[in-house]
């Protein structure tokens, strides 16, 4: 042992990484491409809704379209069939009083093929987008397809949009009926123009499009059934139900417990419920006291309008106070829940609500040491964490930018009532100040570019986002760490 610890050290051989080993390494595919259409799926997207809110604009334009008889105006008539083609609500018009039957029964059919259809076209362009050759562009097609639409195999997406339908087609009825019985006799109306009404303000809720035919109280356009529970609690469930989607109504009724229910379900579930909940807390109490608004109001009235308010004013648009009338913490709290918007493959608009419910799993994950944002015993992948944050950004860059326009070009305009409303458009909510038909037609325009982008946005950004099937990443860079806080 003595002699051992006196001997001269063993000599340690080192082995130090080649340069070439620590440089990155690019792997370069040489199969030939293929040549890339002039026209991608975000193209055709595009241009197909781009004819279609084209057409319905011609249509409105048409003098039988308006009460007047007169030919409506090129920038009111695009402005409306955007706004419904998009479910968005937003109006430069009074629609009860400005359009004519024949206008109304356009507004209609564009609200209800840009609701129920966008998810049926988007659906079917997802399933063409399927049809391909290799293996790995049906994975990403997998991928991309559950990232919007909610399921990821083309016989069960086949499927859903058979019964979605049917269900849709029920939920109109249903909703409609009820209206019927609220609405019947209302202002001396026959009995035919009442169903009409109440046909027209059901699709109008389950497609949270917050178009209404009914003439108008001067506090909102659903201002008149404020005490009226009936209405008010239909509509809620109607403008629910659109923004949960189809995927996650299939999903509560097949499986029933919160247990089986996937993780997509339960991230839309639980955020709904926490930013519905908040959202009508705020607004109950920065608006106790206001006579403008819910100040006059009974205490059943209070909370019936309270979660109303909340769920319409996330998704739909639909109102029964004055929203130029409330408190900056109520409209600053109805901005967040709008730009939040509803759940990814259902009618509303907005980031969606799962984005939102990711982000903040995901800050969680962090403030609890843990290496991956998580969930409900469920590990989200990171690249959705990444996408989420992507959305996110974007749309604050995207507000930001527009919020700056458009005080330079409306300065005598409120700044919060702009981005108010600005949001609502791109959110596709509907919800207003009242301060879009007083706006500048380069505004205005604005407004028109975000609920088209509010409406398409999320699709299109779907498909950006999707990896490339010829533009596989074969290396990684070295870490290194940076300062953070």
């Amino acid at each position: 042992m003595a002699a051992n610890r006196g001997s001269r050290p063993i000599d340690a051989i080192i082995r130090l990484p080649r340069r070439r080993e620590v440089s990155q390494t690019i792997r370069r595919d040489e199969s030939p491409r293929r040549p890339r259409r002039i026209l991608g799926v975000s193209g055709i997207l595009v241009i197909g809704f781009t004819l279609f809110i084209s057409f319905g604009a011609i249509l409105l334009m048409l003098p039988f379209a308006s009460v007047s008889g007169e030919f409506t105006p090129v920038e009111v008539a695009f402005f409306t069939s955007i706004s419904a083609v998009t479910v968005t609500g937003h109006t430069v018009v009074s629609t009860p009083e400005y359009w004519a039957p024949f206008g109304q029964a356009v507004i209609f059919i564009l609200m209800t093929l840009g609701g129920l259809g966008f998810m049926v076209i988007s659906t079917f362009l997802l399933l063409a987008m399927g049809n391909r050759t290799t293996i790995q562009q049906r994975a990403i097609t997998r991928g991309l397809m559950s990232d919007t639409v909610g399921v990821n195999q083309a016989r069960a997406i086949r499927s859903l949009g058979r019964n979605v339908i049917v269900i849709v087609l029920l939920i109109y009825l249903g909703g409609s009926l009820i209206y019927f019985t609220q609405i019947s006799g209302l202002d001396g109306m026959g009995q035919g123009q009442s169903y009409w009404y109440s046909l027209f303000l059901s699709v109008s809720s389950f497609n949270n499009a917050g178009f209404n035919i009914i003439p108008e109280a001067a506090s909102g356009n659903a201002a008149r059934f404020v005490s009226n529970p009936v209405v008010l609690i239909t509509m809620t469930a109607m403008i629910a139900l659109g923004g949960l989607g189809w995927v996650i109504m299939v999903d509560l009724w097949r499986r029933r417990r919160f247990a089986r229910f996937s993780l997509d379900t339960k991230l839309v579930i639980v955020s709904s419920l926490g930013l519905w909940a908040l959202g009508a807390a705020i607004l109950s109490l920065t608006e106790f006291a206001n006579p403008s608004t819910m100040g006059q109001m009974g205490w059943v009235d209070r909370i019936i309008n309270a979660v109303f308010l909340t769920v319409s004013g996330r998704t739909a648009g639909f109102s029964t106070i004055d929203f130029s009338q409330v408190a900056d913490a109520t409209g600053m709290t109805f901005t967040s829940l709008m730009y939040i918007g509803g759940a990814p493959g259902s009618v509303a608009g907005g980031i969606k609500v799962v984005t939102f419910a990711v982000i903040i799993a995901a800050v969680v994950s962090s403030l609890r040491s843990r290496p991956h944002a998580e969930a409900f015993g469920r590990e989200i992948p990171q690249p959705q964490v990444h996408r989420a944050l992507s959305v996110a950004v974007l749309g604050v860059v995207i507000v930001f930018i527009a919020s700056m326009t458009l005080i330079t070009l409306e300065p005598d305009t409120r700044f919060l009532s702009l981005v108010f409303d600005f949001v609502s458009a791109l959110g596709t909510v509907g919800a207003t100040t009242g301060i879009v038909p007083s706006l500048s037609l380069p505004s205005q325009g604005i407004f028109m570019a975000a609920m088209f982008a509010g409406r398409m946005g999320p699709l299109i950004l779907a498909l950006a986002l999707a990896p490339k099937e010829d533009e596989v990443v074969m290396y990684r860079f070295a870490h290194e760490r940076v300062r953070i806080g």
